[in-house]
């Protein structure tokens, strides 16, 4: 299943970062982030809860960026 959220993000490169902090989060199989539209999607594995995953998304991406923001 694939989702799009609505994210704040200053640059390319902290994106890039965003981007690569999701992909490492168990519960994601896949994920994008669209800097100049401002905007993630996220493939969930199979079987994952995106309610339960994103929260975790969200904090691995505030690790390397303190200043992005997943709406969620």
């Amino acid at each position: 299943m694939k989702k799009k959220y609505k994210i704040e993000v200053d640059c390319a490169a902290c994106g890039l970062k965003m981007e690569e902090a999701a992909k490492n989060t168990d519960g994601v199989a896949a994920a994008t982030v669209g800097f100049m539209a401002q905007k993630m999607t996220v493939e969930f594995a199979d079987g994952a809860d995106p309610a339960a995953v994103m929260p975790k998304v969200r904090e691995a991406c505030k690790k390397v960026e303190p200043d992005c923001e997943v709406f969620i």
